[in-house]
């Protein structure tokens, strides 16, 4: 019986062993395995925002401006009974119109960025200058108009539209009824210096606008800009 006993001992598996084995055959497979590549982190989304010069004394930050558009526009009144309204869309100046006013100006170049693209590709000038330019006519009747000839004399020059693009229907057309309003952007030489006195004629017609009082209002709300910005900031 012990024979048997020692015999069945010999045959008997070592269960020692066996229970190591696992443990050896995981180690070799996580010395062999190729390490998880680290999952590569993806930089946060960057909002398109509005560039502007910091460094320019005349940069303002948007959103805190009072002005309505009506204070920083050129406007002539020639004989023909048409009214012409010109506001420069500059970010200068634009930034201190009132938030809905300079969005809707914004939203304006904005949504005809390429056909603006277009303009600068085939002038081929260093910077431009854009206005957004309204005709309105006060007399009974038909009247005429010609966006060509409306001419911004600024540092010793006369500056004609190079190019235009119209914002309503039947702009191409030139004519006006009562009351009614076409406008469009007029794409002007960069060379145009919004900071010197700035007039504009149609039909000969002189502009009733004294740039030097805008230019003022101008350089109130700037400084008001920047204190309510500042102000901001601190709370």
């Amino acid at each position: 019986m012990r024979a048997v006993l020692r015999g069945d001992k010999r045959r008997a598996p070592d269960f020692r062993r066996l229970l190591w084995l696992p443990a050896c055959l995981a180690l070799l497979a996580c010395a062999g395995a190729t390490p998880a590549p680290a999952q590569a982190q993806v930089a946060p989304a960057i909002l398109p925002t509005i560039s502007g010069d910091t460094l320019d004394p005349n940069w303002i930050p948007a959103g805190f401006g009072t002005l309505r558009q009506d204070d920083i526009a050129l406007k002539t009144s020639p004989s023909s009974g048409l009214q012409v309204r010109a506001i420069p869309v500059d970010e200068r100046f634009i930034r201190l119109l009132s938030p809905d006013s300079y969005r809707a100006l914004r939203e304006l170049v904005n949504g005809n960025e390429r056909k603006l693209q277009a303009i600068r590709e085939r002038s081929r000038l260093p910077s431009y200058s854009i206005w957004y330019v309204s005709f309105f006519a006060i007399e009974q009747g038909e009247t005429r108009f010609s966006p060509q000839e409306f001419i911004i004399s600024n540092t010793g020059r006369d500056f004609r539209p190079l190019d235009m693009v119209p914002l309503t229907p039947g702009f191409g057309e030139y004519r006006l009824r009562q009351r009614e309003v076409q406008s469009a952007l007029l794409v002007f030489d960069g060379q145009l210096d919004l900071n010197q006195p700035v007039s504009a004629q149609m039909e000969s017609a002189p502009t009733v606008t004294d740039w030097g009082s805008v230019l003022q209002r101008v350089e109130r709300e700037r400084a008001a800009v920047r204190s309510r910005a500042g102000a901001k900031k601190r709370f």
